[in-house]
């Protein structure tokens, strides 16, 4: 363990073995640091905050300070963070509140410089959000995300895994997986192929996923034409009944198809 003598380091802080801690970093009670995890100058962990293994934290982050929610009231949440996580500088992550009772970071993320994260935030694995993303309360991200810089997503929407969202989007409707998103208002541009080739989806299974799109968002003129065309003209499948499974739980609703 190295922690400089002018760090603040509360006593009732966890740090595990192999911790780094720069000079004024400023780590509160109740908080705990998995192995091999460095914090750099300046960046501040609140009560109840916890980091996996082998995280890096940079200057000027804030975890775990208390959500800005007008319905808090004081109750005893979490902020997660789980192993390999980066989180660059100036990043703010929340507690979570009654709700979710943690804001949750999965392993192998990385939060580039000024993001935030609202309180009830679930995000799962290999996810990256870029310069200055924001997402609201209550927002769910799932595996291998990609958010480009200057995102906003509006309180309690879904972005579905292996999505790619282009930069400066508006999210006010949920995002089904292993597509493309872009413009304004945010519509559908295309399956993330390339993406989906660099994590060893095969040719076979894109094409599906292609076909299922198509239908929905290419060949008919709604979502409710095209769920009822997708089952009239693709055989059941488990890429086939996952995405459908999104869209009927979406109570937001899901992005609009191409213009």
């Amino acid at each position: 363990m190295n922690i400089s003598p002018l760090a603040s380091v509360h006593p009732k802080s966890t740090l595990e073995k192999d911790v780094v801690i720069e000079p004024f970093a400023h780590i509160h009670e109740d908080v705990i640091i998995g192995e091999g995890s460095k914090i750099h100058s300046n960046a501040v962990l609140y009560p109840g905050t916890r980091i996996g293994k082998y995280c890096e934290i940079f200057p000027g982050a804030v975890i775990g300070v208390i959500p800005q929610d007008l319905k808090f009231e004081g109750e005893y949440t979490l902020v997660e963070v789980g192993d390999y996580t980066v989180i660059r500088e100036c990043v703010t992550i929340h507690r979570g509140t009654n709700d979710k009772k943690a804001t949750r970071i999965g392993h192998h993320c990385l939060l580039m410089t000024y993001v935030h994260v609202a309180h009830d935030c679930q995000i799962g694995n290999h996810v990256i959000l870029a310069s200055y993303t924001g997402l609201s309360g209550h927002v769910q991200i799932d595996d291998y995300a990609i958010l480009e810089g200057k995102v906003a997503a509006q309180q309690f929407t879904h972005i579905g895994k292996h999505t790619f969202i282009g930069g400066a989007s508006l999210i006010r409707k949920n995002i089904p997986p292993y597509i493309k998103a872009a413009r304004e208002p945010l519509t559908f541009a295309g399956v993330n192929s390339v993406g989906l080739r660099r994590r060893g989806f095969s040719d076979k299974t894109i094409r599906e996923i292609e076909d299922f799109y198509r239908i929905l968002f290419i060949q008919n003129s709604n979502v409710s034409k095209g769920i009822k065309a997708i089952h009239e003209q693709l055989e059941p499948s488990e890429i086939r009944d996952e995405i459908l499974q999104f869209i009927s739980s979406a109570e937001k609703g899901i992005l609009r198809g191409m213009i």
